[in-house]
């Protein structure tokens, strides 16, 4: 199963999660106006993760029919984005008001 998730996909994703956590964090910290708050979140952030590749690399487990791999890609992807922008946030609040 886990010789075809694909883990770069994975990887990347989490870890821009992590650094747009931090960032949220800092931009609120800072005060910074809207525009760098979107430059970053949509532009740095949003380069560096791969939703197209998550959608393809999803499309063909399904279409291989690697169910099992299929959902443990989707849960990852999604589940582990969503921990890594919370830990970003509460890394970075940590630090800050540390």
């Amino acid at each position: 199963m886990f010789n075809t998730l694909p883990l770069n996909v994975l990887i990347v994703n989490v870890l821009g999660a992590f650094i747009l956590g931090m960032f949220v964090i800092l931009s609120e910290q800072w005060n910074l106006d809207g525009r760098y708050s979107l430059l970053t979140a949509i532009g740095f952030c949003g380069s560096l993760t791969t939703m197209s590749s998550f959608a393809l690399d999803s499309s063909n487990l399904l279409d291989n029919h690697h169910y099992g791999t299929l959902v443990v890609n989707l849960v990852a992807n999604i589940g582990l984005s969503i921990g890594a922008l919370i830990g970003g946030k509460s890394l970075m609040a940590a630090i800050i008001n540390g």
